[in-house]
């Protein structure tokens, strides 16, 4: 039996601001439990709901010398889903209304202090991983004082680490006087080829300069960060690596998400009925959004938070030209205001045409995902991507940008060989974005009988945990054995 620890600042049930949270809530309890003891470690944050507080038991606590100082660490533990969680308690730490706050320089010493807190506590826990699997900026420095602990005692040597990018562009970067001072951590890791880049202290290069394993999301998101325009600094270091580099695909809760028992929308369907059912949630979601009934109009949806990054700016510039097509579109998200607006625009130019939900719910989201014919998601870079992998399962045809995670979920559809799972371009471009969402409609008033074997071939791929899961034990085994 391989001991594996994950260690992140946030997981589903417990806390979540993004898709990081998905992850690691569901990632260990697929892993083949004969063989892996997978465990997460997480702060006890003050904002959590009260029900999962509660359900917390006391462990034990101590003090770490950190920051010049003598702090306290609370350990408590709770087990969910034959998981056994850990939680790393100091009030001073983590007491604000949110996981991160809008003080970089805070957020680097509070992650900074759980990095040498979940190497701390494993003694007393009696629990030593084989592996520790970190996860974003806010575990980088796990590697680090792993490497550091070393020097310190027998009990450290041997532990090995994997470091997951959920997003390259979120680094945990202040100035090196200030970092060291709070880490406590010699100069001998504050140089050029170690945690120091362009002169200021950026923890998740810490991470994964020491990492064994660097892991990403997507198999092309991977390769794209060792390009200057993905890479956001640090492409040069990733190409480096680039030996024990690579990327494995998220999963999907696929309880979660099944059109087949999901009480959240108004028909269920699967791969036998869809053709008969999933009309029935188009009716529904038309009527729910005050859109024009008509069931036989294409409709488009897009779930999304409203950024630049998503491809927003190419759809803004496009909207009105979509607008004369025969289609209806359905947002539902928030962001930046001027894409919020744009669309509340467009919902009073186009009233009946175009609804603009400009706020999140998660039970609409499934009926969007449920009643729409096809999901619009022109992504400027996506590490991985969740969205499309929803509207897959909903057979809901994806219109993509081939980047990241998008370019290796979703297959493009041929015509001549009568393949693919969706439609997709490659450059980051309005018009041909346009071009893909009217030959999309071609397909679907033109060649039905396409368009619902692509439905059918969409519902059937298997893009759950479970398949991510056996990914990722064959990674642990490359470094840890059976």
């Amino acid at each position: 039996m391989k001991n594996i620890l994950f260690a992140s600042s946030e997981c589903v049930p417990f806390i979540k601001t993004g898709g990081l949270a998905d992850v690691v809530g569901s990632l260990p309890k697929d892993f083949d439990k004969e063989k892996y003891d997978c465990r997460v470690v997480l702060p006890k944050y003050m904002c959590m709901k009260q029900e999962w507080v509660e359900r917390l038991e006391y462990i034990t606590n101590f003090y770490m010398d950190f920051a010049g100082e003598d702090r306290y660490v609370g350990i408590f533990k709770t087990e969910l889903n034959g998981v056994t969680f850990y939680f790393i308690d100091n009030e001073f730490y983590f007491s604000g209304f949110a996981p991160y706050d809008g003080d970089p320089k805070w957020n680097i010493e509070k992650f900074s202090f759980f990095c040498k807190a979940v190497l701390s506590i494993l003694p007393v826990i009696g629990f030593r991983p084989d592996l520790i699997h970190c996860h974003d900026w806010q575990t980088g420095l796990i590697p680090v004082y792993l490497d550091n602990f070393r020097f310190f005692g027998e009990y450290y040597r041997g532990i090995k680490t994997v470091m997951t990018i959920h997003n390259l562009k979120f680094q945990g970067v202040w100035d090196t006087k200030t970092v060291q001072g709070i880490t406590g951590l010699p100069d001998y890791y504050f140089v050029p080829d170690k945690l120091e880049a362009y002169k200021d202290a950026n923890m998740l290069k810490g991470g994964i300069v020491y990492a064994d394993k660097v892991t990403t999301v997507s198999h092309s998101y991977a390769e794209e960060i060792k390009t200057p325009f993905y890479g956001e600094g640090l492409d040069g270091l990733m190409a480096a690596r680039s030996n024990d580099l690579c990327g494995i695909v998220n999963g999907l809760d696929y309880n979660d998400w099944n059109p087949d028992t999901d009480h959240r929308i108004a028909k269920t369907f699967n791969v036998e009925n869809f053709r008969k059912n999933k009309p029935v949630n188009k009716a529904a979601l038309q009527e729910e959004l005050g859109l024009d009934k008509d069931n036989h109009v294409m409709l488009i949806g897009i779930v999304s938070r409203l950024t630049d990054q998503k491809g927003f700016d190419l759809i803004d510039y496009m909207m009105d030209e979509m607008c004369q097509d025969a289609v209806q579109i359905a947002v539902l998200g928030t962001g930046d205001p001027k894409y919020e607006n744009m669309f509340r625009h467009f919902a009073w130019k186009y009233a009946g045409k175009v609804s603009a939900n400009i706020f999140y719910s998660d039970d609409l989201s499934h009926r969007l995902y449920a009643g729409c014919d096809a999901f619009l998601m022109p992504s400027l870079f996506e590490p991985c991507g969740l969205s499309q992998l929803m509207s897959l399962r909903y057979g809901t045809l994806p219109i993509v940008r081939e980047t990241g995670g998008l370019k290796d979920t979703v297959e493009p559809y041929n015509e001549f060989e009568k393949t693919g799972t969706g439609f997709s371009f490659s450059n980051y471009n309005a018009h041909e974005m346009l071009n893909t969402v009217r030959y999309a409609e071609r397909i679907y008033y033109d060649k039905k009988r396409d368009w619902n074997k692509m439905i059918e071939r969409a519902m059937a791929q298997d893009f759950s945990w479970m398949n991510s899961a056996r990914q990722y034990e064959d990674l642990y085994r490359s470094l840890i054995g059976e």
